[in-house]
């Protein structure tokens, strides 16, 4: 890669796709589903297996740096989920690879002779001890590239160590059985990455094989799984607490609103039957007035009438009878103020 083509993959990865404010580059979103969400998560297999024997070519879904630059600004806002589905993708290449490994060891198993039980746990010591040395001698080229020469030569002299170890195990397993069968022994499969081991593959064979690309890059995508296995089941812990907690607000509500609405209607059945009780006595008091005013206005009547007749009465007899007194009139006069 030319170092233009390296200065905007590095732009890329801190700015994201609107670096450069690039409207074809953000029509593909990266929660488009052809987006590979574990290259998002820099765990994508086809790339971390890139150029070793395992290569897988190149991805079907979108990889961009760019995209991921801006997975991981929104992440930082909110859960996107997107580990659900690294873990669906891993899982299924991890289950392809110990298919893989357990296909070769069988087929192993048909081309070597039977060996008792205690040679084979005596081949098996050998291995891990080759496994241990190839191992360290990884540890330690690192380390010296990393520059702590002397941790370096601590990890050499406990090679030595396991070199002693390793050629005693090497001299009981080769005694234990016939030369013919110690021959065919000599082969075994790495249970990271399904490579072939050989008994007795030299140090720098080990080295290049447990501190190579391949092998590294199937313990970082094991390593990954298992982190976003830890990391999903502690999500679903937290929202299901975050969905209870929800859950339980929304039954506080709905508790609140159901008594505001029965404090509300009480109210209204206090008001109700309070302008009911004052329709009530408007009604009875007009009732009495109107009772009270009728029986007025009959007394009055009748007294009119009364006055009209007994005045009319009168009258006739005062004009009718010659013999009117003074008494008389006075008392006639009396009757008709009282009336």
């Amino acid at each position: 890669m030319s170092a233009q083509a390296q200065m905007r993959a590095l732009l890329d990865q801190l700015m994201g796709t609107a670096r450069d404010g690039d409207e074809t580059r953000q029509r593909v979103k990266f929660t488009d589903e052809r987006v590979c969400k574990s290259h998002l998560l820099n765990c994508c297999p086809h790339d971390i297996l890139s150029g070793t024997r395992m290569d897988l070519g190149e991805c079907t879904k979108i990889h961009d740096l760019a995209l991921r630059a801006d997975y991981e600004i929104a992440s930082k806002e909110r859960d996107l989920f997107f580990e659900l589905d690294a873990v669906d993708h891993l899982e299924s290449f991890i289950a392809d690879c110990d298919r893989r490994t357990e296909l070769a060891k069988k087929r192993l198993a048909e081309t070597q002779e039977e060996i008792s039980a205690e040679v084979a746990a005596k081949a098996e010591k050998v291995h891990e001890l080759n496994e241990e040395i190839g191992k360290l001698l990884a540890k330690a080229e690192q380390l010296g590239a990393e520059g702590n020469v002397d941790e370096a030569q601590k990890v050499l002299q406990e090679v030595e160590k396991v070199r002693t170890r390793k050629k005693d195990a090497e001299e009981e397993y080769r005694n234990s059985m016939p030369a013919s069968s110690f021959q065919q022994q000599k082969l075994r499969v790495c249970e990271v990455c399904s490579a072939y081991l050989g008994l007795h593959d030299n140090d720098r064979r080990l080295a290049d094989h447990f501190g190579g690309k391949l092998h590294l890059g199937f313990i970082q995508i094991r390593e990954k799984l298992d982190q976003l296995k830890v990391y999903v089941s502690l999500s679903h812990h937290v929202n299901l607490q975050r969905i209870k907690n929800i859950l339980n607000e929304l039954k506080s509500r709905s508790r609140d609103r159901r008594r505001r609405r029965s404090r509300s209607s009480s109210r209204d059945r206090r008001r109700s039957r309070s302008r009911s009780r004052e329709r009530r006595r408007r009604h009875r008091s007009r009732s009495r007035s109107r009772s009270r005013g009728h029986r007025h206005s009959h007394e009055q009547s009748s007294r009119h009438k009364y006055t009209q007749q007994s005045s009319h009465t009168l009258h006739h007899r005062i004009i009718s009878s010659p013999f009117v007194t003074v008494v008389a009139v006075l008392q006639i006069v009396r009757l008709l103020l009282v009336y």
